[in-house]
Order: structure tokens, then sequence, then C-alpha cells
């Protein structure tokens, strides 16, 4: 009896994986040191005496009104003319965004108005034309 015999290809050669275990970086931090609240200088120690004293603010002096006007710090100014600055250009820009709507919606509600008006005065002169005319009729009986 003759059996067929397959010739299979050889094996892939697959490489074998290694897998290492993971590792963490694990943080590391300086102690702090953090003093009781109870804590006092020790009984040598003298306290440093010093005197802070604050300059005086910067002025302007008007010369013909004899005023001394104080100006403010600069972070103060910067914030008054951004404040000033983000206002007036707000404005603008809604300004020219809504004015073309404002414009529309004018002449839609203006419309209606005239229209509402027209109604109204066609219901006077209809109520008048109807009384005349029974007027006339009740004359002509």
């Amino acid at each position: 009896m003759d059996i067929p015999r397959v010739t299979l290809p050889k094996a892939l050669d697959i490489p074998q994986l290694y897998l290492r275990q993971p590792t963490a970086d694990v943080p590391a931090y300086k102690p702090m040191i953090v003093p009781p609240s109870d804590l006092e200088p020790p009984e040598e120690v003298q306290k440093e005496e010093t005197k802070e004293e604050q300059p005086e603010p910067p002025s302007l002096k008007i010369p013909v009104l004899d005023i001394e006007m104080p100006i403010p710090e600069t972070a103060v100014v910067v914030t008054a003319v951004t404040t000033a600055v983000v206002a007036v250009a707000t404005t603008s820009v809604t300004q020219t965004l809504f004015e073309p709507i404002k414009k529309k919606v004018q002449k839609q509600l203006q419309a209606k108005v005239n229209k509402w008006k027209e109604n109204q005065k066609n219901k006077k002169d209809l109520s008048t034309e109807s009384k005349e005319q029974e007027e006339n009729l009740k004359k002509n009986k």
C-alpha cells in the first residue's frame, strides 16, 4: 500500500520574549522640620530692633493751586487702564454686532404698529359708515 507523505516546512524560529519586572520611581523629599508652637529664644539672645519706615507715597505738587496730589501705585493705574480698555472694546464690538439686528427688529416692529394703526382706522371708518347707513335706513322708512 502506498501512503502519501507530506513534507512539512521547518518550524519558524520565534525568539522568546523576556519581560523584566516593572520598577517604580519612589519620590524622595527632604524632611521638613516644623518648630514647636511654644518655641522661644534663649535668654541670652536679645531681640533686634528694626525700624521699618515706610517711604512716603509719591505725590505731585500742583503749583498754581498749592495742592499736593498723591500719585497712585503702578498696579492700581495698570488695573484701571486695563479695565477701561476692556470696557470700551466690549462696548464697541457689541454695538457693531447688535446695530444691524436692532435696525431689522425696529423695522419689523414699526411695520406691525403701522398695520395695527391702519386696522384701527379701518374699523372706525366701518363703524361710522354702518352708523350712517342705519340712520339713512331709519330716515327712509
